[in-house]
């Protein structure tokens, strides 16, 4: 999931499936739509792939600590997560 400020786009919210060609598909995304720096959560492994891609692309890519994040008041989903 990832989010944009809406008033950048009608889609604000968008899903990339984890392909490396998605993952490219979710960069040249975010830069069409003048991204750029990218907020991102850490999960396992999984967030290096999606890192150094969105380095080639320009973005500069932050990893918040987890610990801040997890706090946030709320019901938590993926949609208000990526928001």
């Amino acid at each position: 999931m990832v989010a944009i400020p809406p008033d950048k786009t009608d889609e604000p919210v968008k899903t990339f499936n984890a392909f490396t060609l998605d993952l490219h598909d979710m960069a040249k995304w975010l830069v069409s739509h003048g991204i750029t720096t990218v907020a991102m959560e850490s999960t396992s492994v999984y967030w290096v792939s999606v890192y150094e891609i969105l380095e080639e692309y320009g973005l500069e890519a932050v990893l918040p600590n987890a610990r801040d994040t997890c706090s946030v008041p709320g019901r938590r989903t993926n949609v208000n997560a990526a928001q």
